[in-house]
């Protein structure tokens, strides 16, 4: 079991599901540019997307909504109709340090190899950056917290598509590189929850 994999508390497993929400379009994520901290806002079709999620959530309701600060992540949720009960810096997108704005063919062109975000290193910029596992272990803290409120009714994380990523991998057991293979599309929806004691993904980029 990985280190990053958090400890479900007791023996029991909520009935409830987790729906994560990748916020809708921006400048930099129609470019393909890595958008960690930079705090865009969304773009018209992105705020159009976003207010269809409602149509995608329909008459679900939420024990509990969490979003990341950033601007694109809290817009999404007020256009999607859901009201936010915390805002967790823990959601925030991967800090990519200097290759914040940086498309990965320009990355790759400068460094001369195939240069992937989930398998190799971020190099400082105007911030740190951060490793895959430091993202993981992000993601663990926001997987704790809003564990208790599955016992209750669905939750809903609002947030970016690497780190959302990420942290479904946790949430499935699974090593945090294994989120490669979750492509998460802007202004759609996952649905995570169990069959029985194992970790399922329900639905996934469905808008």
């Amino acid at each position: 079991m990985s280190d990053t994999t958090p400890e479900i508390p007791g023996p029991a497993i909520p009935p409830h599901q987790l729906i994560l929400i990748r916020h809708g379009e921006t400048e930099w994520s129609k470019s393909g540019q890595h958008t960690g901290l930079t705090d865009l806002p969304l773009l018209p079709e992105g705020e159009e997307a976003a207010a269809g999620l409602q149509q995608v959530l329909g008459d679900r309701s939420f024990s509990h909504v969490r979003c990341s600060p950033l601007q694109r992540a809290r817009r999404t949720a007020e256009l999607a109709g859901l009201s936010i009960d915390e805002i967790d810096e823990d959601l925030r997108e991967w800090d990519y340090g200097g290759y914040e704005g940086r498309s990965t063919p320009e990355i790759r062109s400068e460094l001369g190899y195939r240069w992937n975000v989930f398998h190799h290193q971020i190099v400082p910029g105007d911030t740190p950056g951060e490793t895959v596992e430091q993202v993981a272990a992000r993601a663990s803290v926001v997987l704790e917290r809003i564990w208790p409120h599955l016992f209750d009714g669905d939750v809903a994380l609002v947030g970016h598509g690497h780190a959302l990523r990420i942290l479904a991998s946790v949430y499935l057991r699974q090593a945090p590189r294994f989120g490669q293979h979750l492509t998460f599309q802007v202004g759609s929806v996952a649905i995570l929850g169990h069959h029985r004691e194992q970790p399922t993904v329900e639905a996934w980029n469905h808008r």
